[in-house]
C-alpha cells in the first residue's frame, strides 16, 4: 500500500509528468507500434483490438468527443495484461438527478479496464484477446468483447465481438444462447458501483466490431478505419443526443516525436475527435542524464602496497561520502580484508555505489595490499546487506581482461555477519539534516468539483540521536487550495477517519503534517524492529511498532505491526480530537517468480475499528518504477461504506532520479483511489522496515548491476 495518506489524494494527471520526465529520445520505434483507442488501451478509435504494448509500457490519454471527455491512464504491467483507468466526463448530463447535489458539475464517470490475451499471433492463427471494459465502475459504459488481430504487412486487421455498451447494435443474438441472461440487466437500485457485477458479464444482445490500422509509408502516420459495434441511441445521458448517422469511423495518428501522438477523426458520421497520447515505457525509461553526479574517480597509478596504519582513513571516509554516496560508520581491516560499514545515501543502484567505492579504495590501498572490499549496507542503523567484491576483478574489467560474468563472479552478496575486526577509523555522526520540497494533496471526480487541489510548501527537518534513534518532522504551508468545495455527504455511522478531509485541508495554512520520533534495531540475522511515537500523520498521533522477519535473498518476509492512535485537531497542531483506537496487521511479503510479482497480504483492524484485509499486488521493472494496485474488504458492507462499496486503487512509485539529472534514493508514490471513504482506511506510517530492508533481496543489487554495466 502507499505509505502516505496525499498518497491516496495524489493526482490523476501527474503520471503524464511521469511519461514526459522519462520519454526517451532514441530513434522513432518500429512501424508497428501500437496507438490508443478514444477509450484508452491499445485500439482503434471507438473500439479496442487484440494488440498490447511492449511490457512496461504506460499512456496517458485525453480526447473530445461530443459530448464526453476522456482522460485515461493505460499500463501494460504484463506482457498479456493490459489495465486502463478512465475518466468521462458527461457534459450533457448532471453530476446527479439533485441539483442542490450536483451544484454546476456535469457527471463524472470512473471506470477501470482490463484486456487479457488468450493466443499470441503465429504464421496462421490471429492474435486473439478477452477484455472487460468499465468492469467495477458505475457500469454506464460496462462492456465485454473477444477480438482477434492478424497482420498483413502495413495492414492490421480486427474483428470482434462484444456485448454492453460496444454491442447496443445488437446485430446478433447473444452467441452463448441459454447460458446468459438474453436481456441485460442494469444495475440494482441502490448499487454503489466499484462491485464487479458479474452476473451481467456477456449478457444480452451482441454485436460486430472491427476494423483496419494502416501504417502509411510515412513512419510518423498511421490511419484507422473501423465500423462500431454501437448505435448510441441508448447513451447514458440527454436523450437528445445525437444517433450515429453512420456506424464507420475514420482517424488519423500523428507522431510528434517518440512518445507523443496526436489523433483526430471523425466518428458516427457527424461528430470530430481529437486526442492527445503520452506514451513511455517504465521497463526502460532511465529518466534524464545524471551530469549533476560526480564523475566516479579517475583511476589513480596504484601505490606499492599500504599498510592500513599508513592510509589517511579520514579522507578516504570523505571520498565516500562524496563520490560514492556512501555515509561511512566505520572502516575496519580483518585480515586482508577492508569493511566499510554504513549507508549509501546517494545511488539508488547500490552496485554502482560498490565499484565507485572499490575505486576510491584502490586508489587508496594500491594493488596487493587487500584481497576483499567489503560495503556491509545499514541503513537507518539496522545491518541488511554486504557486499564484498575482489578489486582484481574489478581491474580486470576495466583493462578487458575479463568479461560482465567474470566480474559477477568477483562479487559476493551474503547477509552481514560479527566478525573480530580492527576498527581503524569511526567518522562523527552528521546529526542534523534539513530540506525544502513541494508538496501537493488532490481529489478528483466529486461533485463539488473535478479537481480539488493544495499545494502546500514544505520544510523537512531531521535530527539524530545515533544511527538507530531520530525525530523528523514536516512543517506544510498553504500556497493554493481550493478544498474549501469539499462536502461530506455520506449517511454511514462509521467513525469518520478520512472524511474530515476538508477540515484537515482549510483550517490552517501552516500546519504540522507530521513530528516523530523513531527507533530501529537488528534483533537478530533476519529479524528486524521499529518503534515510533508522535505526531505520525496529518490526522493521527500515538505510538506504535513493527516486527519484521526478512531471511537474507529468500523471497517472503512476515510482519507484524501494532498501533495506538488518536485523532488530530483539524488544525494539525499539538492539538487531539476525542476518537482512539487500535489498529494493526499481520502482513506476508512474497517476491513471485510470476514476472517479478511482488504480493502483500495483510489482515488486521482498520482506523474505523472495522476488520478485514488487503491483498496487494505489484511490479517493480528494471527502471525503479513500480506499478501496483490494492483492494481492501472488511467487514462493512457496500452500502455502508458508501460509493465504490470497498477501497481499492492503483499506485505508482517512481525514484526522484527519473526526474532530475541528479541521483537520489528517494522515491514518491502517485495513487489513484476512486473515492474518499472511512472504511478499509489504514493509518500513514512513515517508514516501513520491509522497504528500509529491501537491499536483503540480491535481485536488488543485480538490477543496478545490470544497468551498471549495459
Amino acid at each position: 500500500m502507499p505509505s502516505k495518506f496525499a498518497g491516496r489524494q495524489a493526482a490523476f494527471f501527474a503520471p503524464a509528468l511521469l511519461a514526459l520526465a522519462i520519454l526517451p529520445c532514441n530513434a522513432y520505434a518500429d512501424r508497428y507500434r501500437t496507438t490508443q483507442s478514444d477509450f484508452g488501451g491499445v485500439g482503434l478509435l471507438q473500439t479496442p483490438t487484440a494488440r498490447f504494448a511492449e511490457d512496461g509500457n504506460f499512456s496517458f490519454n485525453a480526447n473530445r468527443v461530443s459530448p464526453y471527455s476522456r482522460y485515461s491512464i493505460s499500463v501494460q504491467p504484463l506482457p498479456w495484461m493490459e489495465g486502463t483507468l478512465r475518466y468521462t466526463t458527461l457534459n450533457n448530463r448532471r453530476y446527479s438527478s439533485s441539483e442542490a447535489f450536483s451544484g454546476d458539475q456535469s457527471l463524472k464517470d470512473k471506470a477501470m479496464d482490463a484486456k487479457f490475451r488468450l493466443w499470441q499471433e503465429s504464421y496462421w492463427m490471429p492474435q486473439l484477446a478477452v477484455g472487460f471494459i468499465d468492469a467495477a465502475g458505475t457500469g454506464l459504459f460496462s462492456s465485454e468483447y473477444f477480438v482477434a488481430n492478424k497482420r498483413f504487412w502495413d495492414l492490421d486487421l480486427s474483428l470482434g465481438i462484444a456485448w454492453g455498451y460496444h454491442g447496443n447494435r445488437g446485430d446478433i443474438s447473444n452467441p452463448f444462447g441459454g447460458l446468459r441472461d438474453k436481456e441485460r440487466a442494469g444495475r440494482a437500485e441502490g448499487d454503489r458501483g466499484g462491485n464487479f457485477n458479474t452476473s451481467t458479464y456477456f449478457s444480452g444482445p451482441a454485436a460486430f466490431f472491427g476494423g483496419v490500422e494502416y501504417q502509411t509509408p510515412w513512419d510518423r502516420l498511421r490511419l484507422k478505419v473501423e465500423f462500431d459495434g454501437n448505435d448510441y441511441r441508448s447513451e447514458p445521458g440527454d436523450p437528445s443526443f445525437d444517433a450515429a448517422d453512420s456506424r464507420i469511423n475514420l482517424g488519423a495518428v500523428f507522431q510528434v516525436r517518440n512518445g507523443i501522438d496526436i489523433s483526430a477523426g471523425w466518428e458516427r458520421g457527424n461528430t470530430a475527435m481529437i486526442g492527445i497520447t503520452f506514451q513511455t515505457n517504465l521497463k526502460t525509461g532511465r529518466g534524464p542524464q545524471k551530469f549533476l553526479d560526480p564523475e566516479p574517480e579517475a583511476r589513480q597509478p596504484l601505490p606499492a602496497g599500504v599498510a592500513g596504519q599508513n592510509v589517511d582513513w579520514v579522507d578516504v571516509s570523505s571520498r565516500l561520502k562524496d563520490n560514492a554516496g556512501f555515509e561511512v560508520e566505520e572502516i575496519a581491516i580483518k585480515d586482508r580484508e577492508v569493511i566499510i560499514t554504513g549507508e549509501q545515501r546517494t545511488f539508488r543502484d547500490e552496485a554502482e555505489g560498490v565499484t565507485r567505492a572499490s575505486r576510491i579504495l584502490d586508489n587508496s590501498l594500491g594493488e596487493g595490499s587487500y584481497d576483499w572490499y567489503t560495503l556491509v549496507n545499514k541503513p537507518r542503523g539496522m545491518a541488511v546487506s554486504e557486499t564484498s567484491i575482489k578489486p582484481q576483478s574489478l581491474r580486470d574489467y576495466e583493462d578487458n581482461s575479463t568479461d560482465v560474468q567474470g566480474l559477477r563472479r568477483g562479487i559476493v552478496n551474503a547477509t552481514p555477519s560479527v566478525v573480530s575486526k580492527d576498527v581503524v577509523h569511526t567518522p562523527e555522526l552528521d546529526k542534523f539534516d534539513w530540506g525544502l520540497s513541494l508538496g501537493y494533496k488532490q481529489n478528483m471526480g466529486g461533485p463539488d468539483g473535478f479537481i480539488l487541489y493544495q499545494f502546500l510548501a514544505r520544510a523537512n527537518a531531521e535530527y539524530r540521536f545515533n544511527r538507530n534513534n531520530w525525530v523528523r518532522g514536516t512543517l506544510g504551508a498553504n500556497l493554493i487550495n481550493n478544498f474549501d468545495k469539499f462536502e461530506h455527504r455520506g449517511s454511514s455511522n462509521m467513525p469518520r477517519v478520512r472524511t474530515y478531509i476538508r477540515e484537515y485541508l482549510v483550517t490552517s495554512d501552516v500546519v504540522l503534517e507530521n513530528l516523530q520520533y523513531t527507533w530501529t534495531k537488528r534483533l537478530d540475522r533476519d529479524v528486524y524492529a521499529m518503534a515510533y511515537g508522535g505526531l505520525l500523520e496529518s490526522m493521527f498521533g500515538g505510538v506504535g511498532g513493527e516486527v519484521l522477519y526478512r531471511p537474507f535473498d529468500a523471497g517472503w518476509a512476515i510482519g507484524v505491526d501494532a498501533n495506538w492512535v488518536k485523532q488530530r485537531g483539524f488544525r494539525q497542531d499539538f492539538d487531539f480530537r476525542d476518537y482512539s483506537t487500535w489498529t494493526g496487521h499481520i502482513t506476508g511479503y512474497s517476491q513471485t517468480k510470476f514476472w517479478d510479482i511482488l504480493a502483500k497480504g495483510s489482515a488486521g483492524r482498520y482506523l474505523a475499528g472495522d476488520y478485514g484485509a488487503t491483498l496487494d499486488l505489484s511490479r517493480r521493472f528494471s527502471s525503479g518504477v513500480i506499478v501496483g494496485a490494492w483492494a481492501t474488504k472488511t467487514n462493512v458492507s457496500s452500502e455502508e461504506f458508501g460509493e465504490g462499496s470497498f477501497d481499492k486503487g492503483i499506485y505508482f512509485t517512481f525514484p526522484f532520479d527519473a526526474f532530475f539529472a541528479k541521483s537520489s534514493t528517494s522515491s514518491g508514490t502517485i495513487a489513484w483511489n476512486p473515492t474518499t471513504r472511512d472504511g478499509g482506511a489504514r493509518l500513514s506510517r512513515q517508514y516501513s522496515l520491509y522497504n528500509m530492508t529491501g537491499a536483503r533481496d540480491i535481485e536488488w543489487f543485480n538490477d543496478g548491476f545490470g544497468r551498471m554495466v549495459e
